[in-house]
């Protein structure tokens, strides 16, 4: 298999790769104030949308004229009609290892697919499937009965997949030593040695039809001209790690200039791109400050022949030095090379040639299902994708518990201030209820995720009954994602159950009003638990509510509006707990409030200090190390970051606490609220942010 200069090639070379595979691992590796820099510059995402290039007979690309007429590429398959959601037909594949089967037998648990096509055309697919980070975060991380089809587009689809498995292989002989997890886990890898066009069945169809925009999707190029060049001369690039570098490549041409190894400052590369070998003693991020520095326009790094393409990524503390140029890493092309050692003028531009699709999924119902944007070039996606297809089939299997089931809302549309309402009949027999929980899903106008709104916004539920004491309160409270259509949460509020003290209820969804729409489900599902208290011979139920502390704008006079409250514990009661629902938005110049750690105080009184910390807040995998939780995975945008208290694509969960123990039952209680940014009182300079908190004492009889 030829990947530029070539995978087989590198295969004896894997000690000289630069190994960059993964996000930074410390919060402190890069500032909270610059994610909300990332997260505008990946929502908007770039593509120039250039025409793409023609093949040509010399086995690079070229557009330039005299070149001989290539043969056309196949048409593509007329659409299937099959869409997310809908269930997988049958198919078989024959594989390195014999046919594998869909669906499986009836004895056989269920199980999961990810669909995973390559093309030599992409240098992001040849890092993700080169790069030893990438390879080992699918060995050391894909969850059970998840499985991986590796297919490929080109004509060398037997040389292809057979590499693929010799690298995978060799890195699960390094990683798991115990023989049983060896052999399940290639089990589970499949490897298709035909070309996708051949198949012969409906999986092309989907590759074809299910169209991928933005965030390594197509086909990233750069295009070289000069009249030293016979022909254009066109080769697949990567660009820099989306966190680190935010600049991105304009349509119109540059002019190229050699940059040597970009180990020193180059008065040459002014006002051009800089051409830079990977060579010399000196990191990407040292070459692309010293061309920075140099005053070019970007840089484009060329690997030696032999060595595949990597990920420009920055280490440590250099991911707090921001750069104002783009930067790409590509093959070594030697037409190119020479013509500018004999000092011809070439131009260089930067392209997106749109292509199939290079994944899809099938989960453990047997539904289609697309996989969402993959940020850099790692296997990691691909596991958090299955581990969302395990947290769905647990979701599934909470929803059988028996229940009284209202239907509130079905695919309607939320939208402007208005939002969704609906008014509700409430179980006649409700006080006979212990536990309640909100059944929530957001689907998007049409079917596919690229419907979906663009922006991560806070959606909430409110309530309010006839003669209530409480209205327009909030009930629940979830994040959408970055355009997945996917979500489906079940929250338990039960708690809360004292809000609703009518027969009927209205209530009502809003998320900002000048969002797109989103389509939400929500069930209201109301059930008897029976969990009996230690020391108590009968059941509790929640019957009262006394409302607390709200949020509000997290800056220097932020506690300054709080005050105690007293009260009184009723008669009646057997259990206290403290329910508070908090989230922090925006972003000053410390982060805050969503990607800033910060800490929320209830002290009952004046001796115990209740404290809820978000200490994930900022954390490169705070919120991707919950997809088993709730969290939507791959979403268009900076998903994978710690927020403040919550995740995008994911309820609010809220923070209960027993308090029974701090109260004094007969006599007069206190409560005060504060919350710190950095153990001490808020104090931003500019763009405060916000907390959005709702908070109470339950009381249980």
């Amino acid at each position: 298999m030829t990947m530029g200069w070539g995978l087989e090639a590198a295969a004896w070379a894997w000690g000289l790769l630069l190994l960059l595979g993964l996000p930074r691992s410390g919060a402190g590796d890069i500032s909270t104030e610059k994610l909300w820099k990332v997260k505008e510059r990946v929502v908007y995402g770039d593509d120039s949308g250039l025409p793409g290039p023609r093949v040509s007979l010399e086995g690079g690309w070229s557009s330039g004229s005299g070149a001989a007429a290539p043969p056309a590429p196949p048409a593509p398959p007329p659409a299937s009609g099959l869409e997310p959601g809908m269930l997988a037909p049958a198919f078989t594949l024959d594989t390195l290892d014999g046919e594998l089967r869909f669906p499986p037998a009836k004895e056989q648990r269920p199980r999961s697919f990810i669909f995973q096509a390559f093309t030599n055309k992409s240098g992001f697919l040849e890092c993700l499937w080169s790069g030893q980070a990438s390879l080992a975060a699918l060995v050391n991380k894909l969850p059970p009965r998840s499985h991986v089809v590796f297919l490929s587009f080109d004509d060398s689809a037997s040389t292809d997949v057979r590499w693929m498995k010799r690298q995978l292989v060799g890195v699960m002989e390094e990683r798991l030593k115990n023989i049983t997890m060896f052999k399940d886990l290639l089990s589970r890898l499949h490897f298709v040695p035909i070309p996708v066009y051949a198949l012969g069945n409906w999986i092309p169809a989907i590759f074809y039809a299910w169209r991928c925009q933005d965030h390594n999707c197509g086909l990233a190029q750069v295009a070289f001209t000069s009249p030293e060049l016979k022909l254009t001369v066109v080769t697949k690039r990567l660009d820099a790690r989306y966190d680190w570098i935010m600049k991105s490549w304009r349509s119109a041409p540059y002019i190229l200039r050699d940059g040597g190894d970009g180990c020193n400052i180059s008065s040459r590369v002014k006002g051009a791109v800089a051409f830079v070998s990977d060579e010399g003693n000196c990191s990407y991020f040292t070459k692309v400050i010293n061309m920075a520095t140099s005053q070019a326009l970007g840089v484009l790094v060329y690997v030696r022949p032999g060595l595949s393409l990597q990920d420009m990524d920055c280490q440590g503390e250099e991911c707090l030095t921001a750069i104002n140029i783009p930067a790409s890493i590509m093959h070594f092309q030697k037409d190119v090379i020479d013509a500018l050692r004999n000092h011809a003028k070439v131009n260089v531009t930067f392209q997106h040639t749109p292509s199939p699709n290079f994944f899809f999924g099938i989960d453990m119902d047997r539904r289609l299902t697309e996989v969402g944007w993959f940020l850099y070039p790692t296997f990691n996606f691909v596991v958090w994708h299955a581990q969302w297809f395990i947290y769905l089939k647990n979701l599934t299997a909470r929803l059988q518990a028996p229940a009284t089931i209202i239907n509130v809302f079905n695919d309607t549309v939320m939208q402007g201030d208005k939002g969704a309402v609906a008014i509700v009949e409430l179980p006649e027999d409700l006080s006979s209820y212990d536990y309640l929980e909100l059944d929530a899903s957001l689907s998007c106008p049409g079917t596919r995720d690229e419907t979906c709104a663009h922006w991560d916004h806070t959606v909430q539920l409110y309530v309010c009954c006839m003669n209530s004491l409480y209205c327009n309160v909030e009930l629940g409270r979830w994040i959408t994602p970055f355009r997945r259509r996917i979500g489906h949460w079940l929250t338990n509020v039960s708690p809360l159950l004292p809000l609703l003290s009518a027969k009927s209820c209205t209530f009502t969804l809003k998320t900002a009003p000048w969002a797109m729409p989103w389509k939400p489900s929500l069930n209201l599902r109301f059930s008897k638990r029976n969990q009996p208290i230690s020391g108590y011979s009968s059941l509790l139920h929640p019957y009262k509510l006394l409302k607390l502390f709200t949020g509000g704008i997290f800056d220097r006079n932020y506690n300054k509006k709080y005050q105690p409250i007293t009260f009184s514990v009723p008669s009646s009661t057997k259990k206290v707990e403290l329910y508070a629902v908090i989230t922090g938005h925006g972003s000053d110049e410390n982060g805050c409030g969503e990607f800033c750690v910060t800490s929320h105080h209830f002290l009952i009184n004046g001796i115990y200090n209740n404290s809820r910390i978000f200490d994930k807040a900022g954390t490169p995998f705070g919120c991707a190390n919950k997809v088993l939780e709730g969290v939507v995975p791959n979403e268009h945008g900076t998903w994978l970051y710690g927020r403040n208290g919550w995740c995008d694509g994911q309820d609010v969960a809220p923070w209960r606490k027993d308090v029974t123990e701090q109260m004094n039952m007969t006599g007069i209680n206190s409560i005060v609220y504060f919350g710190w940014f950095n153990g001490k009182d808020p104090n931003p300079q500019r763009n405060p942010g916000e907390i959005t908190m709702y908070s109470y004492l339950v009381f249980y009889k």
